[in-house]
């Protein structure tokens, strides 16, 4: 993995016995000639076994195959922005990421590191439509894990885009790290399918985004984004506080003001980190030597954040962006949103 793009590296493929006859899941073998294929009756048994060493999985992941029960869309959670959609749902058509960020939610939420596709998109689909019959539509397709880091293996946007282009009310945002220009240049553009770069400052990157591209190629990917009239969302979000966060944020912000025009910018988001007390837990058990897993966080509702600080923060970085970026194309998450 260089950051940039996927390049085959599972060794291991784990093949679920209802998905192994699904065109998707042969179209992704045909992909990973090499990877030795063990045939398993649920995906479970495999994603669930307990005493399993996360970080020496992340080192090495392995590839699981399957086909995902009903539902597949779920309503969106109260720690993520919903960007003032009241019919505001995910989906997870894939589980855990190739990137491996320290922050992640998934570091607490998943007792695995390897990953999990579920290879029938169709019921996803279909759940969709069903949705759309009632009204509007915001999906976030790529929360929990980062399609486009995997798009040359599973296909997936492709099918997105296909699916979106003739689904008036419904709008898709695309949460993403990755710098492949390659894969914007070749994607249709779309009114209502939004790609929303998540930005952070270099010091972060380095420490805390581990195989994820630099920030430097991330907003390269975004002007290049900008410049094809893809609709266009900067995320400050999650922003982290540590011994000199303000003056690595007030960087990032004159980076993002030097390389980007803001009437290209649809929109940005700024939130702070914030976990629910569960996935916390796990992070702490399984990275205790982690700053983040140290930290002496305020509990509201099920969810450790920064507390009044992340007001604090948030405000911050607004106002770094403030003349640049207008405050009605601005979205925050702060305590009041819980």
């Amino acid at each position: 993995m260089n950051g940039t793009f996927f390049e085959p590296a599972f060794r291991y493929v784990y093949v679920e016995d209802r998905a192994a006859g699904l065109p998707q899941t042969r179209r992704i073998l045909a992909k990973l000639p090499q990877a030795h294929v063990i045939p398993i009756r649920h995906y479970k048994d495999v994603f669930n076994r307990s005493r399993q060493d996360i970080t020496a999985q992340s080192r090495s992941l392995a590839l699981i195959l399957a086909d995902e029960p009903d539902p597949r869309v779920y309503p969106g959670a109260p720690v993520c922005q919903n960007f003032g959609n009241d019919a505001f749902y995910y989906t997870s058509t894939v589980m855990n990421c190739v990137y491996d960020c320290e922050y992640c939610y998934l570091k607490g939420m998943y007792p695995s590191a390897n990953l999990v596709i579920f290879t029938d998109q169709s019921r996803t689909f279909a759940e969709v439509d069903r949705l759309l019959a009632r009204g509007p539509v915001y999906l976030c397709i790529s929360y929990d894990t980062d399609l486009a880091a995997i798009e040359p293996l599973t296909g997936f946007l492709r099918e997105w885009y296909a699916f979106a282009q003739d689904r008036p009310g419904l709008t898709i945002e695309i949460r993403t790290k990755c710098a492949n220009q390659a894969l914007l240049s070749t994607l249709p553009v779309l009114s209502d399918v939004i790609w929303a770069f998540t930005l952070s400052p270099e010091k972060v990157a380095q420490r805390f985004e581990k195989k994820a591209p630099e920030l430097e190629r991330r907003l390269a990917a975004a002007r290049y984004a900008a410049s094809r009239h893809i609709p266009l969302r900067l995320c400050f979000d999650p922003m982290l506080r540590f011994p000199g966060w303000e003056e690595e944020y007030r960087k990032l912000a004159q980076m993002v003001r030097d390389e980007l025009d803001p009437e290209q910018v649809r929109d940005i988001s700024i939130g702070t980190f914030r976990i629910s007390t569960q996935y916390l837990g796990q992070m702490r058990a399984r990275q205790p030597e982690s700053p983040l897993a140290q930290y002496p966080y305020t509990v509201c509702g099920g969810v450790a954040s920064y507390g009044a600080k992340s007001a604090e923060m948030t405000a911050y970085m607004a106002g770094l962006l403030d003349g640049w970026m207008s405050r009605d194309r601005m979205f925050f998450w702060n305590e009041r949103e819980e």
